[in-house]
């Protein structure tokens, strides 16, 4: 500990005491306003257009919101569609998938064929940037890891600044290929340092898919099954992309709106994908289910898991937020598109890895968690974070690794969003906050107690 380290720490609490004070706000303050941007029945502010994605959980008659199923479009084309093609041709789709939202069409074979080895080339990192940037700077969290890097990348771009079409393309297709990379050599540096485990380094081949190269640089031994690699690259598509609407998207599209660089966008899109409120929930689930062990199991009766998850939304159970982690989406009210697409293959996995029973407890809780919230909010659904941790779980991937592997989907999106709102936006992006401060004299400083 440094000498002003330890100054921190030992005069921050009292400087502190009553800090939060200083910033409480009484809710009578927040009339007339729009918190969350969300309006008060629920649905969410309009703030532009995009022909990006689309999420429809709901629909509008007479002046009132009225659910449905929900339903998840990429460019105008159902998600589960594509999920379905590529499952049952035995295929690899999230390549396809970025082809589609970053140009706004399906790619022919041809098309796709040279999008792919554009992809395969950029996963090589500039000269000297994993000793440099990774080896050297480990990072505790990978996510923290992850934005540095982005932000890094910054300075071994020739032209970083330009918004031209084809420097905006370009950037995009270097960070969708790059991200996979980054976060395994993020997370095994991470293990070397801080979890003095065995550093391996593995690089992607060329011939392989996106989803199969992350397993074999993720794995010390490189070995993974074609059931593996076709669940993972099903899950890389289900999140590739969610409307603009969502907290990360929104950020990059607020950030670019203020002319800055695609690098420093996408950062804070990450930053904002690692809070546990957005990316991070499907994390908050498994540690919900962990802590719900010594309460119920697999052989738990119904009656046992409503009581365990009683005591959850009462807090008193959990980790006393009263939020049963999974279930409920600020769109979705019916169901949640891709819930409905990762639990027809999750499934699958579970009956090749031995764990049906684990899969049908969850499914058991899924429905005795949503009977209880419809008896205190109405009708709800679970999200996609609900059963994508326990396929992550299946797949051996590690706690750490489910929001670094959201990030590495999602990028592709993100990418997309900026490019529409560097061309279409126009305005930067200013809303407003009520101010409630009341006017207050200064005071100079020798007359202050």
């Amino acid at each position: 500990m440094n000498a002003d380290t330890f100054i921190i720490q030992k005069y921050m609490p009292a400087l502190c005491a009553d800090a939060a004070d200083r910033y409480a706000i009484e809710p009578g303050y927040f009339a007339r306003t729009n918190r969350g941007l969300r309006n008060e029945d629920g649905t969410g502010v309009m703030i532009g257009a995009t022909r990006i994605g689309t999420v429809r959980g709901y629909y509008m008659q007479d002046g009132e919101r009225k659910p449905m199923d929900g339903q998840l479009l990429y460019r105008g084309i159902s998600v589960a569609d594509i999920v379905k093609s590529h499952w049952d041709s035995g295929s690899f789709g999230y390549e396809e998938v970025a082809y589609l939202l970053l140009l706004g069409r399906l790619p022919n074979a041809r098309q796709l064929s040279l999008f792919s080895v554009m992809l395969s080339e950029a996963r090589r990192l500039p000269p000297g940037f994993f000793e440099d940037m990774i080896l050297k700077n480990p990072s505790p969290d990978v996510m923290n890891g992850l934005a540095r890097s982005v932000l890094a990348l910054y300075a071994y771009d020739k032209d970083p600044d330009s918004r031209t079409v084809e420097n905006l393309m370009s950037q995009s297709v270097e960070l969708i290929a790059r991200l996979p990379v980054i976060v395994a050599q993020t997370y095994a540096v991470k293990r070397h340092v801080y979890e003095e485990s065995s550093l391996y380094i593995h690089h992607p081949k060329d011939e392989l898919s996106l989803a199969e190269n992350f397993l074999r640089m993720a794995r010390k031994d490189k070995s993974y099954t074609p059931l593996e690699a076709r669940v993972l690259d099903l899950m890389l598509i289900l999140h590739a992309e969610h409307g603009g609407g969502n907290n990360s998207a929104f950020v990059c599209r607020a950030m670019s709106s203020s002319g800055t660089d695609t690098y420093s966008a996408i950062a804070g899109a990450i930053g904002s994908l690692k809070g546990p409120l957005h990316g991070g929930a499907n994390a908050k689930v498994q540690e919900m289910f962990g802590l719900l062990q010594s309460r119920m199991n697999v052989n738990s009766t119904d009656g046992e898991i409503r009581d365990s998850l009683s005591a959850v939304l009462d807090g008193r159970a959990g980790d006393g937020s009263g939020k049963i982690y999974g279930l409920g989406h600020a769109v979705y009210t019916r169901s949640d598109a891709r819930t409905v697409v990762i639990k027809q293959y999750a499934r699958e996995m579970a009956r090749e890895k031995g764990r049906e029973e684990e899969m049908d407890f969850r499914e058991r809780v899924e429905r005795i968690g949503l009977e209880l919230l419809a008896e205190k909010k109405g009708e709800t659904c679970a999200n996609v974070d609900f059963y994508s941790g326990f396929v992550y779980d299946m797949l051996g991937i590690p706690r750490e690794l489910y929001t670094p592997l959201f990030a590495v989907a999602r990028i592709a999106g993100w990418c997309a969003h900026r490019i529409e709102e560097v061309l279409t936006g126009g305005r930067i992006m200013r809303p407003a906050y009520r101010a409630v401060s009341e006017p207050s004299r200064y005071v100079p400083l020798a007359e202050r107690e």
